[in-house]
């Protein structure tokens, strides 16, 4: 099976452009393709996961990947999918945060011995003349067009409007894409559904100046079942950086999935064969659990190694108990089939003892350490009953928590069902 169709068939794909001609070209032989990314963060996160994992499928197949990183459309900001401008960043933010998205795509791709390149379009765009770009490149772009692009559409009917500036990042992301041609040989890009009117513009420039014929992919806005966009929780984004969002959370992001979405998300975010994945459509109860332990796994391994994986799986087995996994099942996952236990992994904040011996309120520490966004979020959690302290519900927001609560030098705080926080008392 060629890549395109392990691409449809796994979910990634909404549309192609010469969907023929497309799947001929990467039948004969390494291709090159590109997927842009915008560097307004040091961290890229889950709502970036099919981008990243299409790219892992495209080298898996013998096909070689740009990620190329936005460092000279970043100091513009692309209005594709946005009702109000992105803030401006600099060129020293650009740089550290072209660095943090590099270390964590290489969990995903091979960038040794150019198997996968990272690119920077500021190379090229940050020395471009005005004159000689209007006049050589310009020229091929209609305004009529243009502006019945969804990108566009979206940001002119908004209160705000569209600035001069965002009108122009079509035309430079089009030059992204003739610039790739001409020194990769790329004629591939790929992106989500509200950059086709930007990937359409590229594959015409590409043949007006350059007479070639390339291509593009567009993939689905990934939502869950429940219509939230993919990788937004009440906290916020779920990031890759496991500086920002712990092993133990992004393991557990996963685990807490809507049982409707188990076997789609297999598909997006895991390797697993589409043969073991379509077990799970069949699932439910005790094995639909054992399933989202299985996608937490495999995704945490291919996030952030298989020892973050490990420890985040243990810690859960030793707050909520092992996974039945039958040998039957998931039988290229690399799961482990039994657990030792252990909650090393669970996330903990160095807590002084001094402090725990007068007592803090739970809304204050719940706030304190990430378990609630707010003391106003917290107020509310714990008044509805869903914090507990060393798995007992407590009873107020006021109530305090003492030295006299730990065991073995650690409290253990719960929110909900299954978010834990551990107080390490020094």
């Amino acid at each position: 099976m060629g890549v395109l169709e392990i691409l449809k068939e796994r979910g990634f794909v909404e549309a192609v452009t010469h969907d023929e001609e497309l799947s001929a070209y990467l039948d004969g032989g390494r291709a090159t393709c590109y997927i842009g990314f915008d560097p307004t963060a040091s961290s890229l996160h889950v709502g970036s996961l099919v981008c990243i994992m299409a790219l892992a499928h495209m080298q898996r197949n013998g096909h070689r990947p740009i990620g190329l990183v936005g460092g000279g459309t970043g100091l513009i900001g692309d209005p594709s999918g946005k009702t109000e401008m992105r803030k401006v960043i600099t060129q020293k933010e650009v740089d550290v945060n072209r660095a943090g998205i590099r270390k964590q795509l290489a969990r995903f791709i091979d960038f040794n011995e150019d198997k996968a390149l990272l690119l920077d379009n500021g190379e090229w765009l940050k020395g471009l003349e005005y004159i000689p770009f209007l006049r050589d490149i310009g020229r091929h772009f209609s305004v009529n067009r243009m502006i019945k692009a969804e990108s566009y559409k979206m940001r002119i009917n908004s209160d705000e409007g569209l600035t001069f500036i965002e009108f122009n990042y079509m035309l430079l992301q089009a030059y992204d894409f003739m610039e790739l041609s001409q020194r990769y040989d790329c004629l591939l890009q790929m992106g989500g559904s509200d950059q086709w009117g930007n990937i359409v513009a590229g594959i015409d420039l590409v043949r007006r100046t350059q007479q070639k014929k390339a291509f593009g992919i567009t993939f689905p806005l990934i939502t869950t079942s429940s219509g939230i966009k993919m990788g937004k929780t009440h906290k916020g984004a779920v990031w890759l950086d496991p500086e920002r969002t712990p092993p133990y959370e992004y393991y557990q992001f996963w685990v807490n999935c809507d049982d409707a979405d188990v076997a789609r998300f297999m598909a997006l975010f895991t390797f697993l064969p589409m043969e073991e994945i379509e077990q799970v459509k069949k699932m439910e109860g005790a094995m639909l659990n054992s399933a989202k332990a299985v996608l937490a796994w495999e995704a945490t391994v291919i996030a952030h190694g298989m020892d973050a994986a490990k420890a985040s799986y243990e810690a859960a087995c030793a707050m909520f108990g092992a996974p039945e996994i039958p040998d039957t099942c998931f039988s290229s996952s690399t799961i482990p089939r039994s657990a030792k236990g252990g909650a090393d992994a669970v996330p903990g904040t160095a807590y002084d003892r001094a402090a725990l011996d007068k007592g803090i309120a739970a809304v204050d520490i719940f706030a304190e350490v990430g378990l609630c966004k707010s003391k106003s979020d917290a107020r509310r959690l714990l008044n509805q009953g869903g914090g507990y302290l060393n798995d007992e519900r407590i009873a107020a927001f006021d109530q305090l928590i003492l030295t006299s609560h730990a065991t073995d030098g650690e409290i253990l705080l719960r929110a909900g069902k299954k978010k834990y926080h551990k107080l390490i008392l020094k």
